[in-house]
């Protein structure tokens, strides 16, 4: 919060030395192909504002470059000037390289999640297959045990009649 606070202190020393306008700002952001509202811009230079809180990429870093003009490295510049200005955008530089670096990492993880994603639906494409054979199969030994079990009966039925027919056999001596 300090640092903000420190920042917005400066942009507001900037721009009473350079006699800015909030028009004149939001031109300068403009042509830095960024935007940040007139009314935001209108809040920072605003009395008081820098106990206020803002986002620093995308309030402060627009600003402060088109006031500070910190891509170019002037010769009215001092030393401390032109080497806070160096170290800035060596900053920034990385800044926008560790963000390209997330971005493609996301990206290769959102392409590995889908290969994996791709791969596990062949996968339970496989194990379903399995299952339904697998079903089947069962579905064709029940049919099967219960043809052996009906014909297991029909035997006893059979047998069971032959018996009754051996016992009460009329030529038969029962003795």
């Amino acid at each position: 919060m300090t640092i903000t606070k420190d920042i917005i202190l400066k942009l507001k020393e900037v721009k009473e030395e350079k006699g800015l306008s909030i028009n004149d700002i939001l031109k300068m952001v403009e042509a830095n192909n960024e935007y940040v509202s007139k009314t935001t811009i209108t809040r920072v230079f605003a009395e008081g504002s820098e106990e206020n809180s803002f986002r620093y990429e995308e309030t402060l870093r627009p600003i402060a470059n088109a006031l500070l003009d910190i891509d170019t490295i002037e010769d009215t510049d001092n030393s401390d000037t032109q080497a806070m200005k160096i170290i800035l955008k060596y900053k920034m530089d990385t800044i926008q390289n560790l963000e390209k670096q997330m971005e493609d990492k996301d990206a290769a993880f959102d392409r590995e999640k889908l290969a994996l994603i791709d791969k596990f639906e062949v996968e339970r494409n496989q194990y379903n297959r399995r299952i339904e054979f697998l079903l089947s199969q069962i579905e064709l030994k029940d049919k099967r045990i219960d043809q052996l079990l009906e014909a297991v009966f029909q035997k006893d039925i059979q047998n069971k009649q032959l018996m009754e027919k051996f016992f009460n056999c009329h030529c038969c001596d029962k003795r």
